[in-house]
């Protein structure tokens, strides 16, 4: 008989293909994720780690309460489980991929803006681009001068330019380097100009 009557979650697969943008409730709020309400008796999910690219799920989530209403996207619809996932984060790209608009994400070699965020004794962390992304430039990459890499001649707030030396996709990480740029400044000065 069950079959026979619509099924609430093949008949929202119809209406919202996988990839579409939903509008609803949130529901519910437990350590996995966020419940948001998809109808009268349709629940979905958006897990703790599809809520934000550029902050860990425990405070992502802290940002949102009962009753929020949120746009998310549906990354998928199992209707033997009678499960919809759905994402948040996914509404907008992942600042590490080359966005859709053509822009250019992060690459290596290329050259950001930074804003420090912690000093500590082992180098300083900052945090670039938009939506935000952390980086930790270690204390041997805060200048080709030896005097000149130490982490306590920056402070909180001051912007710097660094290096991307590399960036690991997987684990979401992007290392940095002001050493790096600045062995490149003065070797594009000394081809420009000669030494």
């Amino acid at each position: 008989l069950k079959q026979t009557m619509d099924n609430p979650w093949t008949a929202f697969l119809a209406e919202h293909p996988i990839g579409t943008e939903i509008e609803g409730e949130v529901r519910g709020i437990t350590e996995f994720g966020l419940f948001v309400g998809l109808g009268p008796d349709l629940d979905g999910m958006v897990h703790i780690n599809d809520i934000a690219w550029d902050k860990s799920g425990e405070q992502a989530i802290e940002a949102f309460n009962k009753g929020d209403i949120v746009k998310a996207k549906v990354l998928d619809v199992d209707v033997d489980k009678e499960r919809i996932s759905l994402g948040i984060k996914q509404l907008s790209g992942d600042p590490i991929e080359a966005p859709a608009d053509g822009g250019a994400g992060v690459k290596r070699g290329s050259t950001v803006t930074c804003t420090v965020t912690e000093v500590t004794s082992g180098g300083v962390e900052v945090e670039f681009g938009s939506p935000a992304m952390k980086s930790f430039i270690r204390r041997s990459d805060l200048s080709r001068d030896r005097a000149d890499q130490r982490p306590e001649r920056f402070a909180v707030g001051d912007k710097v330019d660094a290096k991307v030396i590399s960036v690991d996709r997987s684990s979401r990480r992007v290392s940095l380097s002001i050493k790096a740029l600045e062995i490149a400044e003065e070797a594009e000065a000394v081809a420009q100009y000669g030494s």
